[in-house]
């Protein structure tokens, strides 16, 4: 049995977690206060929400991201993990992403992966989660690590690749609606938050006339289940710099306009350098003038595909067979003695 923490914010991370356990000839409890989607047939603990209330003291004074004093959600939540560790003795744990339920699970014994994120992770938070994984899984290509990461964390991280529920999926034949003229662009918003209103859209639309412009998420988009048939029949999408819309274009092979937004520990922004400085998408740091997309649009139809970089296609099968690995081996024994 593999224990895999699903965070709640957005989906990208329960979608890695589908993909990763399609792969994986163990059974994999999921544990997250997410809703069981219907797509999920295994098991799955359901954690009490525990951000409904002001924290007290939430970070250990700076030692954790989130431990806030007396509060009955976070006891029940971490009461909950340890209950089913200790009822299920999985031989894995897999953390994506808390450091907190990482850390739960060492210390009931339990070796841990932990799932890395881009940006600035060198909080003592960050690095009690990354020194104390058996294995990272890093979805994005070992020719573009992350800078500044120390020799002992490189030397146990696994670099997938991209991660998408869209790996390997023929494209769809074209047909059903789009633009007559093919110039399609896909504003894809997604459900982690976002930035951008519906007048700077509007404004964008009208500045490109000859575009046709279908928003998917955020406040005044719809939402699409299934984005890949909009996503192959797009001419440009654009979109912001999380790993999980950024997997999907890739997966799609479809030209993109990047606009990286403020997430803890600047992880789009460093995704959005990565991109930049491998060619793969027109990237941009804020939303830009109206009179500035034509020629945008134009830059990213012209760039040459190079997504099988970031996007091999194989990565959900890299990081089951790691897994698979961690979960079945034998532990091997530390010199050390216990205090």
């Amino acid at each position: 049995m593999i224990g895999y923490y699903v965070h709640h914010q957005g989906l990208g991370h329960l979608h890695r977690a589908q993909c990763i356990a399609a792969h994986l000839p163990l059974p994999v409890t999921i544990l997250s206060s997410l809703p069981q989607p219907a797509t999920w047939s295994g098991p799955w603990v359901g954690l009490p929400p525990d951000t409904d209330s002001d924290p007290l003291d939430p970070t250990a004074r700076g030692r954790l991201h989130w431990v806030p004093l007396h509060h009955p959600g976070h006891r029940e939540r971490m009461g909950t993990i340890a209950e089913w560790i200790r009822r299920e003795k999985p031989g894995l744990f897999v953390s994506d992403v808390s450091v907190e339920a990482a850390a739960l699970a060492r210390l009931m014994g339990i070796p841990v992966v932990v799932a890395a994120m881009r940006g600035d992770r060198q909080d003592e938070a960050h690095r009690l989660g990354y020194d104390l994984a058996d294995a990272l899984l890093a979805p994005w290509p070992e020719s573009l690590p992350e800078p500044g990461w120390p020799a002992h964390w490189l030397a146990k991280t696994l670099h997938t690749g991209s991660i998408s529920r869209y790996d390997g999926r023929p494209r769809p034949a074209p047909h059903g609606p789009g633009s007559p003229s093919g110039k399609e662009v896909v504003v894809m918003l997604g459900a982690g938050g976002n930035d951008v209103d519906a007048g700077r859209l509007r404004e964008a639309q009208r500045a490109t006339p000859e575009w046709s412009w279908t928003v998917l998420g955020g406040p005044d988009g719809r939402w699409v289940e299934e984005p890949w048939p909009v996503l192959c029949r797009a001419r440009v999408v654009v979109t912001h710099a999380g790993q999980n819309a950024i997997a999907e274009c890739a997966a799609a092979r479809v030209p993109a306009i990047v606009i990286p937004q403020d997430r803890p520990h600047g992880e789009q922004h460093a995704t959005a350098r990565a991109l930049h400085a491998s060619g793969l998408a027109t990237v941009i740091d804020t939303w830009p003038h109206p009179g500035a997309w034509s020629g945008l649009l134009e830059e990213a139809t012209g760039r040459p595909d190079r997504w099988a970089q970031w996007s091999p296609g194989d990565g959900a099968r890299r990081a089951a067979r790691l897994l698979t690995r961690l979960s079945t081996r034998t532990p091997r024994r530390d010199p050390c003695v216990p205090r």
